[in-house]
């Protein structure tokens, strides 16, 4: 089993700067392939960003590519997500997710361990 603590979450402007982190605890023998996912109401739970295990690979969605970066310190087993330029539209519960499997998968169902969630407000 693996267990993921968000934190970081917050309210900012426009414009303004986050950085997230997802900590990993329990299986850590290895480090596993780790993604970024939001919510917002009434909407699917979506991709944000993805590193490998190793952290030498990533992978963003298209509307936040540019401004969030996702970097990994197995050290210290967490991952992190730094959120520049922020925009209302990126207002959401951001969930990071762990998987077992090796490749960078964007999908939700891919992910076998996910954290409980931190909210990320956006004001205009």
């Amino acid at each position: 089993q693996v267990q993921l603590v968000e934190s970081g979450g917050g309210l900012v402007q426009a414009g303004g700067s986050l950085r997230l982190s997802c900590a990993a605890s329990g299986r850590t023998d290895r480090s596993y392939p780790t993604g970024w996912f939001r919510q917002s109401p009434a909407k699917e739970r979506e991709f944000v960003a993805v590193i490998s295990g190793s952290g030498g690979g990533t992978d963003y969605a298209a509307s936040v590519q540019g401004r969030f970066t996702i970097s990994r310190d197995n050290v210290m087993n967490t991952v992190y997500l730094q959120m520049n330029n922020l925009k209302p539209e990126d207002t959401a519960v951001y969930y990071c997710a762990a998987r077992l499997g090796r490749f960078l998968l964007t999908s939700v169902k891919d992910y076998d361990y996910w954290g409980q969630g931190t909210q990320v407000t956006v004001s205009s």
